[in-house]
């Protein structure tokens, strides 16, 4: 059994007929771990006899004739940003971490395991999830599997990276810059980034980046995302933003994929700089839209300037706020060190500034109505370039570039559904990804598109590793 050639729809199915057991689902991902994750290091703690316990529950459910769940048996792993109970909640850091196992799930991973899904470990991030490359003071590098010199993004890259290697055929994300989208596009995934509130956050703490980070799911391809979060979209009490149901099942976009008839296509959103060969794959993926019936436009400019500064003052205010009592001890050289040194910048903020940025989302989403009133799907490409080398900045046409992530983040101020599809590969056998931009809560038109594309597409990298 190789994850990377099943689906979750197929393998929970099989759970549920009896084909296969739970049991057997997660000894198989235990072994492909056990196998692999020396090299790729995705994962910083795992729970066997949890996996084990939570997959003979599945089982007997299923032989005492009640409902194992649509992700029956289904393994996955859990983002070490949130609780998954039994296993401690790292963050990546080596100062803030709970080392105790957690006592109760996070609202997410409490669906996903109420579906039937069974929780391998957690995986990798950078400390508090706050930039695109998976190194942390607590577990070093994760590598990406198609190249094990290479990143495989962040801050979801555990995930994507267990995902690619199929030691897990899902893993959860969170996406507050572009944390599920990156690590998607590098390892050659598909992710969703949900509108704000559609997965719900919630629970007995605050968001760490409030009204910024979305929850989601990790997997190979959007049908995979899809039967996840079907399982776990919905309304939550504890999260301010949370939205009702969806007027229609997600799932039912799956079954009528298809693109706008009108699309924009931005390939630099107006400021920001892409690889020759990059722009090329996506440009190519665009071609593919236009066989499928859409008009695409293209529009040079979409917001007047890169909206990196409004970002950086709300994060690394909110990074301040999870880490400022350090200021002063030696924790505070325990930390990574270019995210300390954002967050002390943060501290000479002023409350009007801090307003500023937050007042950078409406105008921003001013601009994206405007592309809207012509459109119904925004594309760029996903990230300016392919995976950079492991604790390197990204290259674009040979030259470093520390902001290869340009494309990624404004779609956090402005709380919209983005999604990313693998367009292909470069000439190095990287994969690079497409981003799908829908209006306000037009969920199901980006996974609609998202699907119909990667279909028309057809592209099914393979890692090197596995």
């Amino acid at each position: 059994m190789d994850f990377r050639s099943e689906t979750v729809a197929g393998l929970a199915a099989s759970v549920r007929a009896g084909e296969r057991s739970a049991v057997e689902l997660a000894e198989q991902a235990l072994a492909r771990i056990e196998a692999l994750d020396h090299k790729v290091r995705a994962f910083v703690s795992l729970d066997p006899e949890g996996a084990l316990a939570q997959a003979l529950a599945v089982d007997q459910a299923r032989e005492e004739g009640r409902d194992p769940g649509r992700l029956a048996g289904v393994p996955i792993g859990v983002k070490d940003l949130e609780d998954a109970a039994g296993l401690p909640t790292g963050r990546g850091s080596a100062v803030l971490g709970d080392p105790r196992p957690a006592a109760s799930d996070s609202v997410l991973v409490a669906r996903l395991k109420a579906a039937g899904a069974v929780v391998m470990g957690k995986t990798a991030t950078p400390e508090l999830g706050w930039k695109a490359d998976t190194v942390s003071p607590a577990h070093g590098a994760t590598f990406n599997p198609f190249d094990l010199a290479r990143s495989p993004g962040g801050s979801s890259g555990g995930s994507a990276a267990a995902v690619a290697a199929g030691m897990v055929p899902l893993a959860t994300g969170s996406d507050g810059g572009g944390s599920i989208r990156i690590p998607s596009a590098v390892c050659g995934l598909s992710g969703l980034k949900p509108s704000l509130g559609r997965v719900p956050s919630g629970g007995q703490q605050p968001p760490g980046w409030g009204s910024l980070s979305t929850k989601g799911v990790i997997g190979r391809r959007m049908a995979d995302v899809v039967e996840s979060l079907a399982a776990v979209v919905g309304p939550e009490p504890t999260d301010l933003h949370s939205l009702p149901m969806p007027d229609a099942p997600w799932l039912g976009s799956l079954r009528q994929p298809g693109v706008p008839a009108r699309v924009a296509w931005s390939p630099t959103l107006g400021y920001a700089p892409v690889d020759a060969e990059v722009l090329a794959v996506c440009q190519g993926a665009v071609r593919v839209l236009e066989g499928l019936g859409a008009e695409v436009e293209v529009v040079e400019r979409v917001f007047p300037e890169d909206p990196i500064g409004a970002w950086l003052t709300m994060t690394n205010s909110y990074n301040l706020r999870t880490i400022g009592h350090l200021r002063g001890t030696e924790d505070w050289e325990r930390l990574d060190q270019e995210m300390a040194a954002q967050a002390e910048a943060a501290a000479g903020l002023t409350a009007a500034e801090l307003a500023r940025a937050q007042d950078q989302c409406h105008l921003l989403n001013l601009h994206l109505v405007e592309v809207f009133h012509g459109a119904r799907l925004l594309v760029t490409p996903t990230t300016a370039a392919p995976a950079p080398l492991s604790g390197q900045p990204g290259g674009i046409d040979g030259r470093p570039e520390l902001n290869w992530v340009r494309f990624t983040y404004p779609f956090n101020l402005t709380r919209s559904p983005a999604a990313t599809v693998c367009a292909g590969l470069t000439s190095a056998g990287l994969p690079v990804g497409i981003q799908l931009v829908g209006p306000q809560h037009g969920d199901a038109v980006v996974i609609r598109a998202a699907a119909a594309l990667e279909a028309a597409l057809g592209v099914e990298p393979l890692a090197a590793v596995g």
